[in-house]
């Protein structure tokens, strides 16, 4: 952890508190690289919470080793009881709640020791972090900022969600009858998060009642995002139509901020960026569905059996399945994957346990596809990168970040069968030939290929991006 001294107590302060997911923490510290090179001095608070990552600690510690001047503070645990309080299943809406109000008498804590020595000009909370503003307004009157680690379409169906006054039967029984909201294309029910569908449910009642309306308390929404990229969301944002009645914050569009490099294990690394190396351009499908993706046992052999019929090149990460057949955490591949799969596709196809260096990855130049869960920091990562996306996704808001990339962005296309049990492995099969062979794949390559030009543009000297970015640094009052 690093000491405070007497150079970073005359700067002006941030104080960033993300959630404890490496998707929420990573974004969240590509921010305070932004602030360092404004002379601001940053201080990235760690609440302690049931789950954790097992790559979070190290993720920290090269965070740190790479950039010092990012203060790095783990919040004391409430209480002895406080794990055994919380569930520690897959983290749901309530549970995150829950999981995050114990904090907040030690962040306060922590707040008012640090402002006592350092110019604190603001708090960014993790927008799922709502119940920790009352700790930085109410009780010690800083500035709270919002940081929108989905995009801005996201946000504008959290902020409208409450509008929609649901009543039974709830989402789940309404199949694909779709919903509206400002900005955005119809999202058929079946694509709305899962947690939310049901308005009887605790984790519906928590969202509609405790987080979404508490957002636009904060004093402005930082979106890791870009406004060419979503400029039908960004206009009903600022125009107030996702908050009938309300007062809208200050909207600043400050992406792509993509990670400078992937950090993990290096012999993967270099082994994945040979293999690229000495495959033709445009020629390999990358498949990777994230740190909490994973599949069956049998899914994972459908997807073999369609990559093998496909004859694309691919380089494919594969994560421990959801029903392991032994009690090891370690994978066999020879044992999850058909019968001599890796042998019959060894001249064309590479196979990664758990992790490879995704954003390396999406822009080697041998990367034509990504097949990817639609998580929005590898949503951002492929489109920086020019690479066109198979839309696969699992969990979350992905689904509806899957409507955004297809209907309006026009960046993806579906992997059909997500929403159902099994993807079938002709789907697999039909879908890469489909991307990397006709003509219709070449045009959304193409299209692929202009959105990267976007996202460098949003962050040149005029950019929209750049530009919002030096408002808030006014706003800060910065020394630029």
């Amino acid at each position: 952890m690093a000491v405070e001294g007497s150079e970073m107590a005359m700067k002006p302060t941030v104080v960033l508190y993300p959630m404890s997911g490496v998707g929420h923490l990573l974004p969240m510290v590509e921010l305070a690289k932004l602030f360092l090179r404004h002379d601001f001095a940053v201080a990235v608070v760690l609440m302690q919470f049931p789950i954790k990552h097992p790559s979070l600690d190290s993720f920290i510690s090269s965070v740190s080793a790479a950039h010092p001047s990012i203060s790095f503070h783990q919040l004391p645990p409430p209480d002895d009881s406080f794990i055994a309080s919380v569930s520690t299943t897959f983290p749901s809406i309530p549970m995150t709640f829950d999981g995050v109000r114990p904090n907040n008498h030690e962040l306060l804590r922590f707040l008012a020791a640090h402002r006592r020595e350092n110019d604190v000009r603001a708090v960014v909370l993790d927008f799922l972090c709502t119940v920790a503003l009352d700790v930085v307004v109410a009780e010690l009157d800083i500035p709270a900022y919002f940081f929108i680690a989905t995009g801005a379409s996201a946000l504008a169906s959290m902020l409208y969600f409450p509008s929609l006054e649901l009543t039974d039967p709830g989402l789940g029984e309404l199949a694909d009858t779709p919903f509206h909201f400002p900005g955005l294309p119809p999202i058929p029910a079946s694509d709305m998060p899962r947690e939310v569908m049901d308005p009887a449910s605790e984790s519906c009642e928590c969202f509609v009642n405790k987080i979404a309306p508490r957002l636009p308390d904060g004093d402005a929404f930082l979106i890791n995002s870009f406004e060419l990229l979503e400029a039908e969301a960004v206009k009903a944002l600022r125009e107030g139509a996702c908050l009938p009645g309300r007062r809208m914050p200050k909207i600043y569009c400050i992406g792509p901020l993509i990670t400078e490099g992937s950090r993990g294990k290096d012999e993967t690394k270099a082994e994945c960026m040979a293999w690229l190396d000495a495959q033709p351009r445009d020629s390999v499908v990358f498949l990777c569905f994230g740190s909490m993706g994973s599949f069956s046992v049998e899914q994972l052999k459908q997807i073999a059996v369609g990559l093998e019929r496909s004859g694309q090149r691919f380089l494919w990460v594969v994560g421990i399945p959801k029903d392991p057949p032994t009690a090891t955490s370690e994978l066999d591949l020879d044992v999850l994957l058909p019968e001599g799969f890796l042998e019959r596709t060894k001249q064309r196809g590479m196979v990664a346990k758990s992790w490879a260096p995704q954003v390396e990855v999406l822009n080697h130049g041998s990367v034509g596809c990504f097949v990817s869960h639609c998580g929005w920091n590898s949503t951002l990562e492929a489109i920086s990168a020019g690479v066109a996306i198979v839309a696969w996704p699992l969990y979350a808001e992905q689904r509806m970040n899957k409507v955004f990339l297809v209907e309006q962005m026009k960046l993806a296309v579906v992997m059909e069968g997500y929403d159902r049990e099994m993807v079938e492995a002709d789907e697999v099969e039909a879908k890469v030939r489909w991307v990397m062979e006709s003509e219709g794949g070449r045009e959304l390559r193409r299209r692929a290929a202009a959105a990267k030009e976007m996202a460098a543009e949003a962050w040149s000297e005029r950019g929209s991006s750049r530009q919002a970015w030096l408002d808030l640094v006014k706003t800060l009052k910065l020394k630029i």
